[in-house]
């Protein structure tokens, strides 16, 4: 089984929570001393360095919110000389000011060592050509993979996003085996190879396949590994911890490992923000322990999953994640129900007449209730038939299953295939007009 660092990745357990404890102590030491920000709310809460005894005690600590974050922009975060920072990364929310992360150098050598595990989990070797479709800039996707393809001494081809028919162009002329780049952009890249003629099996030396940034479930892989033909390997990472390079997902795909000397994961009730502990769905929490530039304690990600800590069968005695579930503060109300992305996802892949491009649309007018609407792509030939009714007759099915599912109606409008946007970086899912007309 390939594992990159067995000495941090397959440490007993007892042995994970000593070095845990102690990197917990200095991060708070180094927090209160150099942070004004945790300073006070260190303070407030009545802990010191030397008063936390166990990991335990990590629940005493205040948590921190992108709000505080935003609060903070630009550097009140930092607990080191601005001239210590050698880069800045920011996130791509689209509301108020941004997230940044910023690094010193020991965090980039922090960084290239978690996406070396990362990379390494799914094979990459030095003899491979990495094609990182990501976007390179403020997003960290793009130089997150980079950097840890270069530590662990592939070559790395940095397309970055766009361009689509070149970088199948190029992806068949280097000969490159790897490919780093968002579920749905995969999915537009093997439609590019269709409507080219070219037939990947045949042409494309595509082995493995990095896929994180967003959403995506289990039918979704197995489109994409059929279409591009390789094994694909979710990711999760999010800028204000590190970027890509929080958890991985092994050869077995029973969860994605955490990389928790680094990265320590609670799970709390998202309502009371008590802990839960393991096997209990709930909101993920990460204390980064070894970061220097920006450390963050008890930073409540608003992401829904599950944590468990059964040892895994590829050797690694990390704690596992479960796929995101969806998020607690992008969930839609519709009609006084809690609906999440991820959910119609899943439903609509049910059925094989659609394809995995989809948009949700909500919407109300004045005095009215609540409309949902859902747009998702059919296949060709569910247009080629004479047969007008096979498309309502669709639609009503699919409407149906997501009523079940969902506990509200909808309506479901198919498409052609090609109609709905495609996007270069995170697909743009959900259009909520009932926050633009605010």
């Amino acid at each position: 089984m390939p594992i990159w660092n067995p000495e941090f990745e397959s440490m007993s357990r007892d042995e994970l929570s000593k070095l845990q404890l102690e990197r917990l102590k200095t991060l708070v030491e180094h927090a209160a001393s150099m942070s004004p920000f945790y300073k006070e709310k260190l303070a407030q809460a009545g802990i010191t360095a030397n008063s936390i005894q166990s990991l335990e005690d990590i629940a005493k600590l205040p948590f921190t919110t992108k709000e505080d974050l935003r609060h903070s922009y630009p550097w009140g975060m930092l607990t080191v000389p601005l001239k210590d920072v050698v880069r800045i990364h920011a996130s791509s929310g689209t509301t108020g000011k941004p997230t940044i992360g910023a690094y010193t150098r020991a965090d980039l050598d922090l960084w290239a060592e978690v996406m070396a595990r990362t990379i390494y989990a799914g094979g990459v070797t030095e003899d491979d050509i990495v094609h990182n479709s990501y976007g390179y800039g403020l997003f960290t996707g793009g130089l997150g993979f980079h950097i840890g393809a270069e530590k662990i001494g592939a070559t790395v081809v940095p397309a970055s996003a766009g361009l689509t028919r070149r970088q199948l162009m190029l992806m068949e002329d280097f000969g490159a085996t790897v490919l780093c780049c968002t579920p749905s952009y995969s999915l537009v890249i093997a439609e590019e190879a269709v409507a080219e003629g070219i037939n990947i099996k045949d042409r494309l030396s595509l082995q493995v396949g990095f896929f994180g940034a967003e959403p995506w479930t289990e039918k979704m892989r197995e489109e994409i590994e059929a279409a591009l033909n390789l094994k694909a390997f979710d990711i999760y990472g999010l800028t204000e911890i590190i970027g890509p390079g929080v958890s991985i997902e092994c050869e077995h795909h029973a969860g994605l490992h955490i990389f928790e000397d680094h990265f320590y994961p609670e799970i709390i009730d998202p309502s009371s923000g008590e802990p839960l502990g393991y096997d209990v769905e709930g909101e993920l929490v990460f204390t980064t322990l070894t970061r220097e530039g920006m450390p963050l304690i008890r930073y409540r990600t608003r992401d829904r999953t599950v944590l468990h800590t059964d040892k895994c069968a590829c050797g690694r005695t990390t704690v596992r994640m479960e796929k995101v579930l969806g998020r607690t503060d992008d969930m839609l109300i519709v009609r006084g129900v809690n609906v999440f992305p991820s959910q119609i996802e899943r439903m609509l892949l049910e059925f094989s007449e659609l394809e995995p491009h989809y948009q949700i649309i909500v919407d109300r007018g004045k005095h009215e209730l609540d409309i949902l609407e859902i747009w998702v792509e059919g296949v060709d030939n569910l247009f080629m038939s004479v047969d007008p009714q096979r498309i309502q007759t669709l639609e009503r099915k699919v409407e149906d299953r997501l009523h079940e599912a969902l506990v509200v109606h909808c309506t479901v409008k198919l498409m052609k295939p090609q109609s709905i946007e495609r996007s270069l970086g995170k697909a743009k899912r959900v259009i909520d007009r009932r926050q633009l007309d605010k």
